[in-house]
């Protein structure tokens, strides 16, 4: 029976879903303000294999992945800029161009990874109505409070009733001498109060109205309103990163609280970081990669481009709770890994049965369900798969004989577990990463040719290439550094 760590207990429980056969699970997605790098990817990969897996077991689940799109500011959850309104500001845009370009590129970042899309997937911005109806709980409960026009969570007013840090382990004291005070939290009664909702700067461009003021959500309030909309008052499993612990899923648990008087979720599941030299890869750090970095291979610290299965290997390698720290050796092992499970499993369908084996496969679908089962432990699910491709590549070689039941057997296994529920594509789909390359490669070659044909003055057929390729769907910028091109 599955096992998974709940972060709110701190221990690994029997996962119990609240209605038998059902499960809702929650999951935080990204804030589409830039293009999504590696750090974006453990989480998606992450909740891709738990997905795959409660489906496996027989489970209909509902997936809920948020996509942030309003109310995640500069400097905290409280200060500063929108990210969103301040890229629509930078780039002369309106916030949903924004929002809709990266929203696009990170499916198609998520497509090339093999991460299934969610069941649904609402925007903060399209939920503002029910955010609104959320704090007006809260208020009515008596655990926020208006502040020029902006509603803050009274946090020890709200601690005096409910444990107030029981998912990240903090008490409130420990966060009262943590908290920083910032410039503009004059109308918060404690430094460590939350907003609910902000009055908007005469300058915000993203603003809804309120009984309150002209202003926009608080960052936490998205996923409790959108998750008790989707997935009801109580839920299965809410997932993150660890970096959301504290304060996003900590918030999330107070205003849940606060609004309905318990909390809304069974079981918090967090995966850990990618870092780099041991620290965070993240935007807020400006030393991530993006993944359109990694596919091209155009980044200082890459030697070569990696493809999207080895992308998604390198992290099943590690446990989910376990950090990861990269490095392009550890992704050309992890490209090599990858490239010997393939090769196993192109050779596994292409032996031929005999009438007994000489080669052990063993319980190879019990030990694989075993290592699922305990906390989604893919690192030992794949020493498993390499453990049984010994056996596949003796029979290949001629060295050793497999029965019809076993192979068909192992073949099972293999789709099961390596395909279906890890996500790799070792029947040839992942060439798909090889050709995109190539292909990417072909368009900046031809583009390469039209910027010489400028340099040379050569307008006819730098405009012939120009043409041909918008002809064909492609949209193409001209840049002091020479060009950008999309699909």
């Amino acid at each position: 029976m599955l096992q998974i760590y709940n972060t709110l207990s701190r221990q690994k429980e029997y996962f119990r879903p609240l209605h038998e056969g059902h499960v809702g699970m929650y999951v935080c997605g990204p804030t589409v303000y830039g293009d999504a790098h590696l750090g974006h990817a453990r989480p998606a990969i992450t909740f891709d294999l738990l997905y795959r897996y409660l489906m496996h077991l027989g489970y209909k689940v509902r997936y809920v992945r948020n996509i942030t799109d309003v109310g995640h500011l500069e400097h905290d959850a409280d200060e500063g800029e929108d990210k969103i309104a301040k890229k629509a500001r930078l780039e002369q845009l309106e916030p949903m161009e924004v929002v809709q370009y990266f929203t696009n590129r990170y499916h198609r970042d998520m497509e090339l990874l093999n991460v299934l899309p969610p069941s649904i997937e609402p925007h903060a911005s399209g939920h503002i109505i029910e955010q609104i109806a959320f704090v007006q709980k809260i208020m009515d409960k008596g655990y926020a409070y208006v502040s020029n026009g902006s509603v803050y969570m009274d946090v020890e007013k709200y601690a005096k009733d409910y444990p107030y840090g029981k998912l990240s382990g903090r008490n409130l004291e420990d966060i009262v001498t943590e908290t920083r005070e910032l410039d503009g939290q004059q109308e918060k009664k404690h430094s460590f109060d939350f907003a609910l909702w902000k009055k908007a700067a005469p300058e915000h461009i993203m603003h809804w109205p309120s009984p309150w003021s002209e202003g926009f959500p608080g960052w936490h309030m998205e996923c409790s309103a959108m998750g008790t909309k989707y997935l009801g008052e109580e839920f299965d499993i809410h997932g993150g990163g660890m970096d959301l612990m504290f304060p996003h899923h900590e918030a999330e648990i107070a205003q849940s609280c606060a609004a309905l008087g318990h909390d809304s979720v069974r079981y918090w599941m967090h995966n850990n970081m990618i870092t780099i030299a041991g620290k965070k890869m993240g935007k807020s750090y400006n030393n991530f990669i993006t993944l359109e970095q990694f596919f091209a291979g155009k980044h200082e610290l890459l030697e070569q481009p990696f493809s999207p299965m080895t992308i998604r290997f390198f992290i099943l390698q590690a446990h989910y709770r376990s950090t990861v720290d990269f490095s392009n050796d550890a992704l050309v092992a992890a490209e090599k890994g990858l490239g010997r499970l393939t090769e196993a499993y192109q050779r596994l369908m292409k032996i031929k049965a005999s009438a007994s084996s000489s080669v052990e496969i063993g319980n190879l679908r019990e030990r694989c369900q075993e290592a699922m089962d305990d906390d989604l432990n893919s690192p030992i699910v794949i020493s498993h798969l390499f453990d049984s491709a010994r056996a596949i590549n003796t029979v290949f070689d001629g060295k050793g004989t497999i029965s019809e039941t076993d192979l068909e057997e192992l073949r099972a296994v293999w789709k099961t577990y390596a395909m279906d529920i890890l996500g790799l594509q070792l029947d040839g789909a992942q060439d798909a990463g090889a050709g995109m390359e190539a292909y990417k490669g072909a368009v900046d070659l031809l583009l390469n040719m039209r910027l010489e044909a400028k340099r040379n003055k050569d307008w006819g057929t730098s405009d012939k290439i120009r043409n041909a390729l918008t002809e064909l769907g492609f949209t193409i910028k001209d840049t002091k550094d020479g060009f950008e091109w999309s699909l």
